[in-house]
């Protein structure tokens, strides 16, 4: 089966998934945890295996210790330096790009991949990713920074996308705009005038600045009173403290659909 998408950029750090991959852990560990099989994909992991030696590393030690992540890249010399790094079953990899290899995951992690496509092509990759999952499987897709320390994930499944994630690491967060750097495809060049995503990023800028006397007892009460001024000016944001003070907040994601 030959590798549907195009080679990425590849550019990859130790750590730079952290915070996705603790959101996985919780939001996503009851998907593997249930399944008859828990394989997971992580398509496009660049030019080196690090993040998928983590991502198998964090699942098979906060969710279950059989788990297996397959490390995918259309690239094959990729392939070829990452095998080294395998740890069968456990942690293998190989040549797949959209069509995932004939593979049928539970979940998809998709970081990075995307955002040098075009905005009218995402749906498409969303759809032949999720057709290809296992049922009631789920990707997860999105960007971030260089270091992880920004970052925005959509989660899709069969239905088509659910939830839109945006986390910052609260100690280096200037200002919530800084997130719209790191939307994900889908979103990155709606952040206009007129946009769903636009208002909210606007509210929750607007939100910080006005939550400042709250800064001398830290980023992280800052942010917390930001996203209550937010859910109380009627934004759905999920009611999860626990993610709120990692610096995450999520929506559904009509909340965000493009306009």
């Amino acid at each position: 089966m030959r590798p549907q998408g195009v080679v990425t950029r590849g550019t990859t750090n130790p750590n730079r998934l952290r915070r996705v991959d603790n959101w996985i852990v919780e939001t996503c560990g009851n998907r593997l945890r249930a399944a008859p099989d828990p394989l997971v994909v992580d398509l496009g992991y660049g030019a080196t295996p690090v993040t998928a030696v983590e991502l198998r590393a964090r699942l098979a030690a906060r969710v279950r210790a059989d788990v297996r992540v397959v490390g995918l890249e259309i690239d094959p010399v990729r392939v070829a330096a990452a095998r080294p790094a395998a740890d069968p079953p456990g942690l293998t990899f190989t040549r797949g790009g959209f069509e995932l290899a004939g593979l049928r995951p539970v979940l998809v992690r998709a970081f990075n991949v995307l955002r040098q496509y075009d905005e009218g092509e995402v749906a498409d990759a969303w759809r032949t990713i999720t057709d290809r999952l296992a049922p009631g499987g789920a990707l997860v897709e999105g960007t971030c920074d260089e270091l992880g320390r920004l970052g925005g994930w959509v989660l899709v499944d069969a239905a088509g996308p659910r939830t839109l994630t945006l986390a910052a690491k609260l100690t280096t967060l200037g200002s919530p705009a800084e997130l719209a750097e790191r939307l994900p495809k889908a979103l990155i060049h709606r952040n206009v005038p007129g946009e769903p995503i636009h208002a909210l990023l606007r509210d929750l800028d607007d939100a910080w600045r006005a939550a400042a006397p709250y800064a001398p007892f830290g980023p992280r009460q800052r942010w917390l009173h930001a996203i209550a001024a937010v859910r109380a000016a009627g934004w759905p944001i999920e009611c999860r403290p626990r993610r709120w003070r990692l610096g995450e907040l999520t929506v559904p994601w009509p909340t965000v659909t493009p306009a």
